[in-house]
């Protein structure tokens, strides 16, 4: 987590003045397979997500969410269930997983898998703090 954090604030994201109280940044890394949810720069959550399984990528960077979809199924991979989902960069959104076997270890197409219950903890985390005063981070 203090990793995380730490790569939060040296992206000027945790001593901003621009943020808002109560904003939210969900920090995603790679190598770790986990999230570090913060709010007003506190780690209050971290996680075991899955990002991309080898021969697929998730995007790296600092994005806002785009849009949110309580109930979304995947019109790219036969209508998967991607329950709780908050789009950040196109097609990828970070979303609840059936396969939570397997989340700590990379095993998605590009989008980050949570626990569904954990997705849905963030998904109404972003829905009341704002789209515009939340930052996903992912870093390898």
């Amino acid at each position: 987590m203090k990793r995380l954090l730490a790569a939060a604030f040296g992206l000027g994201l945790l001593a901003s003045p621009v943020l808002a109280s109560g904003a939210i940044i969900a920090m995603v890394d790679i190598s770790d397979q986990n999230m570090v949810v913060a709010i007003d720069g506190k780690g209050v959550y971290k996680w075991p997500v899955s990002t991309a399984r080898p021969g697929k990528r998730t995007p790296t960077g600092v994005y806002r969410p785009q849009f949110l979809s309580a109930n979304h199924r995947s019109s790219l991979y036969n209508g998967a269930p991607m329950p709780w989902s908050i789009f950040f960069n196109g097609n990828y959104a970070i979303h609840g997983t059936n396969q939570v076997s397997r989340l700590g270890t990379p095993a998605s197409a590009g989008c980050v898998r949570l626990h569904p219950e954990h997705a849905r903890v963030l998904f109404r985390m972003v829905r009341e703090a704002g789209m515009g005063n939340t930052h996903v981070v992912i870093r390898r």
